[in-house]
């Protein structure tokens, strides 16, 4: 198996490496610290599991794990991560993820994962609760208002939230300054707010952007 770690703390990434080496059908390919340099490396190497965090910087879990999907439909993404909120759980499931674990639970469940994602199978340690699984399967759960934003207005708002300045965002996804401005006005008129400064609390109150 062919596994892209994804986050964003060296030391995290090198322990996961270091872990999942001792194993020998299990290959790193690669590791990115940020969402968008993810999306480019798996592009280019194409590997069949990505083990990703949420907190990430420019692309969040949820958002990179629907662009990752897009790009290879055969990928499967494991959420590890030290969060476990409701919500966030639900986001990556209905995003593609089909795998979370909690980074503060044991190797084997992280191995256990891997081991049901390599043959398209999906697995959840025993912190996220059947329950949620099943109110996600049966589709009960309201959708969130963030469901209203496109693809690429939500990767704007997150940038926004993570304080990078308009033309930074524009050469970072290649678009136009004006294209920026029109997605953040798209998005502050869609989610009714009325600042940007209220738009970064949206995005942080909505696991759009790490706090």
């Amino acid at each position: 198996m062919r596994i892209l770690l994804v986050d964003d703390h060296d030391i995290i990434r090198r322990g996961v490496r270091t872990l999942l080496e001792t194993r020998s059908d299990l290959e790193v390919v690669g590791e990115a610290s940020t969402g968008l340099e993810a999306v480019t490396i798996a592009r280019q190497l194409k590997p069949d599991i990505a083990i990703v965090d949420y907190s990430i910087p420019e692309l969040n879990g949820r958002d990179l794990t629907g662009a990752l999907k897009k790009d290879l439909p055969t990928i499967e993404v494991l959420i590890y991560t030290m969060h476990d909120r409701e919500q966030m759980v639900l986001d990556v499931l209905q995003a593609g993820a089909r795998g979370f674990v909690l980074k503060s639970e044991t190797e084997r469940h992280l191995f256990a994962a891997v081991d049901a994602l390599s043959i398209h199978q999906p697995y959840f340690s025993g912190a996220i609760s059947e329950a949620l699984l099943d109110q996600y399967l049966r589709c009960r759960s309201p959708q969130p208002t963030s469901s209203l934003l496109t693809d690429r207005e939500r990767q704007v708002v997150q940038l926004i939230a993570e304080g990078k300045m308009n033309k930074e965002i524009a050469f970072m996804l290649s678009i136009s300054l004006k294209t920026v401005e029109t997605h953040r006005a798209s998005a502050i008129r869609k989610l009714n707010l009325g600042t940007t400064a209220d738009l970064v609390r949206y995005a942080i109150r909505h696991n759009i952007a790490a706090p």
